[in-house]
């Protein structure tokens, strides 16, 4: 069993790394919007990635004003997620330096 520390230090790993796998769909995704054209939307990889990025872009999408294009929610997604990327290294920074502990 893991003892408090290591939970909240295993929770941000966790929570980090799912910021990096929607980073990265987004980034793929983006990819494949210029490299497959007009058919993107027949590729099967181009499908996958959007099943992934969908909760992320519509969580987006319901923060973001209206001001903001539907065509530019994906490169806000990946930026807020860049964000939150960097706060979760330096939260679990924070935390390891606050409870004296060597954290890799």
């Amino acid at each position: 069993m893991l003892d408090t520390p290591e939970l909240i230090i295993t929770l941000l790993r966790v929570l980090r790394a799912l910021v990096e796998v929607a980073a990265f769909t987004l980034i793929g995704q983006g990819l494949l919007y210029f490299l497959a054209g007009a058919s993107r939307e027949q590729n099967f990889v181009y499908q996958l990635f959007r099943i992934i990025t969908n909760p992320v872009t519509k969580a987006v999408r319901i923060i973001t004003p209206r001001v903001i294009v539907d065509k530019h929610i994906g490169a806000v997604s990946f930026f807020l997620l860049l964000w939150l990327w960097l706060l979760l290294a330096m939260a679990k920074q924070h935390y390891c330096a606050s409870q004296s502990l060597v954290c890799a």
